[in-house]
């Protein structure tokens, strides 16, 4: 049964339906895309990225990792910017703005110079875009000029910047590049020339397998590769990392920041919603199950918000933050042993095989009833917890304080989805 529910954001002063937006990239390149998925329920496109350049594509130029028969854990993409004309692309824009008013367009823009980046802006501003994004990120570019290169040197993402920012009014996004140390750096840089928000995080560069034929990375161009990329759900790990150390940096928190990276579900995105992001771009979950996946994540996170009697998004953004502290403040006055429903157990034995080799050795195993025993070795580490087949045989159990802890009543995960 569909719930309703009040999804609509204002993101940098525009109002949006709802945060879900396609990410700069394959998924939205020209006119008929766009309207498609438009049509489908998304509230917003950051348009593939337009340059003065124009790229010139290599053929293969996708490959994808998997775990166990998962399809496309993670995916590589050695495709640049858009290798369509740039003055066709912002016709594309154009059109689109003009067909589908309420719906949020923003113009994603690569330069290699000062007048490069304001002629962008400029045309940007020409075709009715309502964001301008920068891309300071793509990790594949031909050019040491554009993209990632450009992303992990502050004074480049400054000066662009200030660029942009001087040559339109339309605010305007830097999007940051996961290739690099300290986010906040970069993001720091361009806010001071003059950014509205930030986007994180752009592709991580990669090599995802080894062909044993040609003996050379995947996708394989006349025998040989090259390192870009990666994208998809091995990523979001890294993308939630990086978009809690921006809001948590004093300089960056307050910027209103687009969550990009491995968003494929509602869960997905309510994970970024609950770090503090107003804006939700995706990409790969659309290569795999098309723009009516937005269907499925607009749905699941009406059904959260429903079961946790939230109205509206403003409810929630954020609240996630502030539990997320330095590993120096973590309370370790005390371990939660692992518990071990019997009736659930199938005997498999993992349990016993990864405490062993890979943990404390804290788990004995009864050969006669194919059970796990817990030992007094136990530290409370989980593995056990995370390596079981079976949805809650093994769950936290009894707390035990160290020497002189102070007792109190911790707060403890249960849920384990």
């Amino acid at each position: 049964m569909a719930i309703k529910k009040d999804l609509s954001i204002d993101y940098l002063g525009v109002k949006c339906e709802n945060p879900f937006f396609l990410s700069s990239s394959p998924v939205g390149g020209n006119y008929d895309m766009v309207a498609k998925a438009y049509e489908a329920g998304w509230a917003g496109v950051f348009f593939k990225t337009v340059g003065i350049f124009v790229a010139d594509e290599c053929s293969p130029r996708f490959d994808n990792t998997n775990k166990e028969g998962l399809p496309w854990l993670g995916f590589k993409n050695m495709e640049q910017i858009s290798d369509k004309p740039t003055e066709l692309n912002f016709e594309f824009m154009y059109r689109l703005k003009r067909d589908y008013p309420e719906k949020i367009l923003v113009s994603t823009i690569m330069g290699s110079s000062d007048a490069e980046w304001a002629a962008l802006a400029k045309m940007s501003e020409q075709a009715g875009a309502d964001l301008i994004e920068g891309n300071f990120s793509c990790p594949q570019m031909t050019s040491h000029a554009m993209g990632s290169d450009v992303g992990s040197n502050p004074k480049l993402v400054k000066q662009y910047t200030k660029a942009v920012v001087k040559a339109t009014k339309i605010p305007f996004i830097a999007k940051m590049t996961p290739n690099i140390t300290s986010m906040e750096v970069p993001a720091r840089a361009a806010i001071e020339g003059g950014a509205a928000g930030v986007s994180a995080i752009n592709t991580v560069k990669s090599i995802t397998n080894i062909d044993l034929d040609n003996m050379t990375a995947m996708p394989v161009v006349n025998g040989k590769s090259s390192i870009s990329g990666y994208s998809g759900a091995a990523i979001r790990p890294i993308a939630l990392r990086f978009v809690a150390q921006l809001f948590q940096d004093p300089t960056v928190k307050d910027v209103e920041i687009s969550g990009i990276g491995g968003i494929e579900t509602w869960r997905d995105a309510l994970e970024f919603l609950l770090l503090g992001c107003r804006n939700l771009q995706v990409t790969t979950a659309i290569m795999q199950y098309g723009y009516r996946i937005v269907e499925d994540m607009a749905n699941g996170l009406a059904h959260w918000m429903d079961e946790r009697g939230y109205d509206r998004l403003d409810d929630f953004i954020g609240i996630a933050l502030p539990n997320i502290i330095p590993a120096e403040e973590l309370d370790r006055s005390f371990k939660v042993l692992p518990a071990f429903d019997t009736k659930k157990c199938i005997g498999c034995g993992r349990c016993y095989v990864s405490c062993y080799d890979g943990a404390h050795q804290a788990i004995d195993w009864d050969a006669k009833k194919r059970r796990p025993v817990l030992n007094d070795e136990c530290v409370g580490c989980h593995l056990c917890l995370n390596v079981c087949p079976v949805k809650d045989c093994i769950t936290p159990g009894e707390i035990k304080w160290k020497k002189r802890a102070k007792k109190v009543s911790p707060v403890v995960q249960v849920n384990y989805d």
